[in-house]
């Protein structure tokens, strides 16, 4: 194994890239609780970043490392170009290959890759060539039930380059629906010689020794779990490293830590922005409890910070 990737991801837990999701801000609250997770940031597109060096997009501190930013598209020189560029920034560089998103993927990136494995291998081949930090690649398990080719297709990221994979465990045709198969990524790990991490519908900790489990992964990444709990990365590493299973946070403590993250947001894009951004975040910080319905239908159509506060300061 690449020295340089087993240190990333000695913790054994990442943070899933997720577009418009995994900015600036997640990720240092992430970073708050967990020290050593390898963090992800958002999907950044290679033609947008050409055109644009966005500094929002691209903004890190010292306390982000170890992160790795992930890009997109289908030009190889053109991702080797800002994966140089973003070298400055990063310590690993993932290429996307498995996003479902039809604007992505009827412009030939994220998962209709797949479906073009040979120029997949040209992409890690060209990006290889250029940058001196590890390369990682995610996919997922096919683009259909029919055209599973994740084995050989892990295969080939290895042989063109790729240091590290990470695999979401459905079809692209399955976007996010069903339940994420864990067991078929212990087939790819069983067939190449890189460090494979599993994704998909880990949320818990429990969810996550059972895809440890299932997957035979080295290690996992949390997306979607991480959404209202940014401390669930660190909750997992605690686990597997001491056996202390700490419970998540409480309503009261959610509610906090939205607060924090509204203000962050704020800060960085401005209040009118920072709020409308942060509305995406509302269910999964207030759910569960009676009247949660009610209040999230307050919270999405208010445009003033004290009023968001004094909502959320009578929920408990």
């Amino acid at each position: 194994m690449n020295s340089g990737v087993q240190k990333l991801i000695s913790s054994r837990v990442s943070l899933a890239p997720m577009a418009g999701i995994t900015d600036y801000v997640l990720r240092s609250l992430v970073r708050q609780y967990s020290k050593t997770c390898l963090l992800t940031t958002e999907m950044i597109s290679s033609e947008a970043l050409t055109q644009v060096k966005d500094s929002v997009i691209t903004a890190r501190n010292d306390n982000h490392s170890p992160i790795s930013y992930q890009l997109s598209g289908h030009k190889p020189e053109m991702i080797a170009n800002c994966a140089k560029y973003l070298e400055d920034f990063a310590d690993m560089i993932d290429i996307n290959m498995g996003c479902p998103v039809n604007k992505v993927v009827k412009g030939t990136d994220g998962c209709a890759l797949m479906r073009n494995p040979e120029l997949a291998e040209e992409i890690v081949k060209t990006v290889k060539s250029k940058i001196t930090i590890p390369l990682s690649v995610k996919f997922r398990l096919g683009y259909t039930s029919e055209e599973m080719n994740f084995v050989e297709f892990g295969q080939r990221m290895q042989k063109a380059g790729a240091d590290f994979i990470t695999i979401h465990g459905r079809t692209r045709a399955q976007m996010y629906g069903g339940k994420a198969d864990w067991k078929k990524i212990a087939e790819l790990k069983r067939n190449v010689d890189i460090p494979v991490f599993a994704n998909g519908d880990v949320t818990s900790v429990e969810s996550a020794l059972q895809c440890l489990e299932e997957s035979q992964a080295d290690g996992i990444a949390v997306g979607r779990g991480a959404l209202g709990d940014p401390s669930l990365l660190y909750r997992i590493e605690n686990y597997l490293n001491y056996g202390e299973y700490i419970p998540p946070p409480t309503l009261e403590e959610k509610i906090e830590i939205f607060k924090s993250h509204l203000l962050e947001e704020i800060e960085l894009r401005g209040e009118d922005v920072g709020i409308k951004f942060c509305r995406k975040f509302i269910p999964y910080y207030l759910n569960g409890f009676a009247g949660a319905s009610k209040i999230r239908g307050e919270l999405v159509v208010s445009d003033d910070l004290n009023d968001i506060f004094n909502i959320l300061n009578k929920i408990v």
